[in-house]
């Protein structure tokens, strides 16, 4: 039997061979990676991850080995150098449960063999008791601080802010640590000699660039956060701590858009659009801040503005994607492995590029530039019924509306582009898709509960029933409304009371609810615009008392609208009854509760589609009877 002193000689003469060996397999392992990533797009990614995948399992073979034996203070240095490289690598696998368990494992072998216990697992207790047992050893004390960082990392891949704020002190002064420890270890070499080799063991990752980025990723976390729970001016406070002037330009522009964030829900918008501004400067791929600038253009009433920057938004948004070099080598450590929480993905989010157009052919068609508004519809519905895909990674918000909705408010458009054709086929498109949907009768009780007699829900549009009448209704009220443009009366009056024989399958039951839900303003707005739309055609064709019924029964589905007062007076004009005609112009002309428009939908905006009413002549006979009257 081989004696104990005999074993402990043995392996005292083999411990510089044996580090020799493990320093020379832990830098041909780093060699291999750096050398791969110095060429760039001289291989391929697949070989880049084939690659990235060999060194895991090398690094952690090597690690088995290291610590195959018993921890000693000769191979502590380089044990943790390896470590440090092996769990970076367990980190490019998303690992990270993996990469804490070795970090935390090692550093307890690390702190036996200098001959201190276990310290407890609370994260701060644990790193004051490594820092103090190994960080003040001078040839510890860098690769000590680098697992710190690496330990930093992982809480923050991990949304455990928390731990990094308990450390923040220490982490803080990791920056003076760093450089001192390299020293330390450098001067230290020579005391060693005689159990380290003179090579030094080398890192995948330089520990100060390590943490460059992890202090501008903490931070945009931590802003992230905190704006998330409503805490503005903390949160603001946090992201104007002065970054690294080498820091990536791409998280610079995060840092500029989340700052105007905070400025923009304080009050602040001018100073939030700068910010946004700055953002772009910095990257102008940071679509965010656009966004972002668009919401606050919007709050300030700056239409022209908005405008363009949607044009702008959506013309980056539909650009193809960069072609990415299917060869790039992939990081090791990248800022989107350090930032994966849901608090900065909703703060950064754009909408799709339909969303964008979408509004920006609103906006066009609302604020005068109606034939660009057009051509923005028309684009949109094409690229629906196309099989175009759009990339992922899209903001939900705002949703498209339905695609009836869509057409609706694109022949809308049309109709005020004064093509009431194209507008009349758009129609046709909506009624021939909603009329075996449509219910014999519907039941709505509020809050709304539907009861339907008739139709089966044959889409499962389920509480959308409602939608389909209404959709159905607005769609034959623009049909009344082009041939109204078209002066043919007829047929104006034809589609005005289907819309309106339609929107009579709908009954309300109410219970006291004070506000009406928006479908049923809707509904109600609709019919008002139908009876009205009706009654101004019966005035064209001469049926004067057709006409005065509908608009008055016009203003009891939809009180306080200004044209339909003034068509009823015209008609209670010509029907001779002008003490009512004065007295109806009288209150139309001076009421001041106009009807809320607010989430009307575009389609459903009151236009003079038809010939207008000359509205001075009605004025001026109104006055003279008004004076003869008074006089």
């Amino acid at each position: 039997m081989i004696c104990k002193g005999f074993v402990t000689t043995m392996s005292h003469v083999s411990a510089p061979c044996l580090l020799d060996r493990w320093i020379e397999e832990n830098n041909a392992i780093v060699d291999k990676w750096k050398q791969h990533s110095d060429r760039g797009d001289a291989v391929t990614r697949e070989q880049g991850l084939t690659l990235l995948k060999w060194c895991y399992v090398e690094s952690h073979k090597l690690l088995q080995k290291i610590q195959g034996v018993p921890a000693v203070p000769a191979h502590v240095q380089l044990e943790l150098t390896v470590v440090y490289n092996c769990c970076l690598f367990s980190f490019s696998q998303t690992q990270f449960t993996e990469a804490e368990h070795l970090l935390t494992h090692s550093l307890e072998r690390a702190l036996g063999a200098v001959g201190c216990d276990r310290p407890p697992p609370e994260p701060r207790v644990f790193w004051c008791t490594v820092l103090k047992s190994l960080g003040s050893t001078s040839s510890l004390r860098s690769c000590t601080l680098q697992l710190l960082c690496l330990h930093w990392a992982l809480w923050l891949s991990t949304c455990r802010l928390g731990h990094i704020q308990e450390l923040q002190e220490e982490l803080r002064s990791l920056s003076e640590g760093l450089g001192a420890g390299e020293r330390d270890d450098r001067r230290a070499a020579g005391e060693v000699a005689v159990e380290m080799s003179a090579v030094r063991p080398a890192v995948l990752v330089h520990p100060r660039d390590l943490k460059d980025l992890l202090l501008i990723c903490t931070v945009i976390a931590q802003g992230a956060e905190l704006l998330c729970e409503g805490q503005c001016s903390e949160a603001l406070t946090v992201l104007q701590r002065d970054p690294s002037p080498l820091a990536p330009r791409d998280l610079l522009a995060q840092i500029h858009t989340l700052t105007g964030l905070c400025l923009s829900r304080t009050g602040r918008p001018h100073s939030a659009v700068q910010c946004y501004r700055k953002a772009l400067e910095t990257d102008v791929r940071c679509v965010c801040a656009l966004h972002q600038s668009i919401l606050v253009y919007r709050q300030l009433g700056n239409t022209q503005a908005e405008i363009q920057a949607l044009r702008l938004l959506h013309s980056i948004l539909m650009m193809p994607p960069a072609t990415q070099p299917a060869v790039a080598p992939p990081p090791i450590v990248c800022p989107a492995s350090l930032l994966p929480g849901q608090s900065l993905s909703s703060l950064l989010s754009v909408p799709s590029p339909l969303s964008v157009l979408h509004s920006l052919a609103q906006k066009c068609v609302l604020h005068g530039s109606v034939s660009e508004g057009v051509e923005h519809y028309l684009d949109l519905l094409a690229f629906l019924q196309s099989d175009h895909q759009l990339s992922q990674g899209f903001s939900e918000a705002p949703p498209l509306p339905r695609l009836p909705e869509l057409y609706l408010e694109a022949g809308s458009s049309l109709l005020t582009a004064q093509q009431p054709a194209d507008c009349l086929a758009l129609c046709d498109e909506v009624i021939s898709t909603t009329l075996e949907l449509l219910p014999e009768r519907l039941l709505l009780e509020e809050p709304m509960e539907a009861s339907v007699h008739g139709s089966p829900d044959k889409l499962g549009l389920g509480q959308d029933r409602l939608g389909v009448v209404l959709w159905s209704g607005a769609a034959y009220l623009l049909q009344a409304h082009c041939y109204s443009h078209l002066k043919d009366w007829k047929q104006a009056v034809t589609h005005y009371t289907r819309c309106i024989n339609l929107l009579m399958k709908v009954c309300i039951k109410q219970k006291g609810c004070v506000k009406q839900e928006l479908g049923v303003r809707t509904l109600q707005r609709l019919k008002g615009l139908a009876l009205a739309g009706r009654g101004i055609s019966f005035t064209h064709r001469d049926q004067k008392r057709e006409s005065l019924r509908d608009l008055q029964l016009s203003l009891q589905a939809a009180p306080g609208c200004v044209s339909t007062g003034q068509w009823l007076t015209e008609v209670l004009w010509r029907l001779g009854r002008k003490q009512e005609a004065a007295a109806c112009w009288e209150k139309t002309q001076s009421s001041s509760t106009a009807p809320s428009l607010e989430g009307v939908p575009l389609y459903l905006l009151d236009r003079q589609t038809g010939p207008s009413l000359d509205l001075t002549d009605l004025r001026r006979r109104v006055e003279e009877f008004t004076n003869t009257q008074h006089s």
